[in-house]
């Protein structure tokens, strides 16, 4: 699966300010209805994961599953990275139709 729109859509949001990144940012972001997307890394711990699907599910976050923590982080600038949150919606919405192509869906 070819990410690489996805993941520049993220480092956009990353360098337009508009992007919470690492679980505290998000899980706040997502509490105070900043987040309109969050974006969860495959290989982040199963209570991570766990965590973050209630908490989007309760608050009707949408919520996607991509990519490694490394690749995250490198698409944001940073090292690694299990969780971010969009906080703007058309860049929130262009990710999500993003990943929906590259899934074939």
């Amino acid at each position: 699966m070819d990410n690489k729109k996805v993941y520049s859509l993220l480092g956009f949001a990353a360098k337009a300010g508009r992007l919470s990144s690492g679980g505290f940012a998000a899980e706040k972001s997502v509490k105070t209805g900043k987040a309109l997307l969050v974006v969860i890394a495959e290989d982040a711990s199963e209570n991570t994961r766990k965590r973050f699907s209630n908490m989007c599910s309760w608050y009707e976050v949408p919520c996607i599953t991509t990519g490694t923590r490394e690749e995250l982080g490198h698409a944001t600038g940073t090292e690694f990275r299990a969780v971010l949150a969009v906080q703007d919606e058309n860049l929130a919405d262009a990710v999500i139709k993003e990943y929906n192509r590259s899934k074939g869906l």
